[in-house]
């Protein structure tokens, strides 16, 4: 548990399918059961609530999700696979080491997929780059207008991702986070 509280300590953004309505309030469940504090501050990017939000997915399940994108599915496991691993049979846990490991690979993937969607916190401020992929490949294209002043729009050539400036045209900085 404390390996799970020191990497989210350290984290700044982190991802996830279901993540702040299940994951994250589980995790801080059980840090709070062995009277560990909340870690430092991050940010947390749920591809369900990107899912629901963006489009009209007959699922917004991740495994249906990855059948759509073809970027793959999950591996199939039912309510025995769970109780023969509360028992700690060997096999189960194997199956379950497994069935995790590729819900990893399949989040990422459809991370990936899903990211010039995403409104995503921009990690990269030490240069000029697209904050959802980090990528130099942008290019300014037109304005945004905001309720009170104009940003420049962004287009990534990589991720194919919109964004806009962190400046007005101004060289301001607005009050409210961008």
């Amino acid at each position: 548990m404390l390996k799970l509280w020191k990497l989210l300590d350290s984290a700044e953004v982190v991802v996830g399918h279901n993540l702040d309505k299940f994951d994250i309030r589980k995790i801080n469940a059980r840090f709070l059961y062995w009277g560990l504090g909340p870690p430092s501050p991050y940010r947390t990017v749920d591809t369900l609530k990107v899912a629901r939000h963006k489009f009209a997915l007959l699922s917004n399940k991740q495994d249906d999700i990855g059948e759509y994108l073809g970027t793959g599915r999950k591996i199939k496991v039912d309510k025995d696979l769970w109780l023969d691993c509360i028992k700690g049979k060997k096999e189960a846990l194997k199956l379950m080491a497994d069935y995790n490991a590729q819900d990893v690979v399949l989040l990422e993937k459809n991370y990936l997929r899903l990211l010039p969607w995403i409104n995503h916190p921009n990690i990269w401020k030490d240069r000029i780059a697209c904050p959802k992929c980090g990528s130099d490949k942008i290019q300014s294209r037109g304005y945004y207008e905001g309720k009170t002043t104009r940003y420049h729009k962004i287009y990534c050539n990589s991720c194919k991702g919109w964004s806009r400036t962190g400046y007005n045209l101004q060289g301001v900085r607005p009050l409210v986070s961008v």
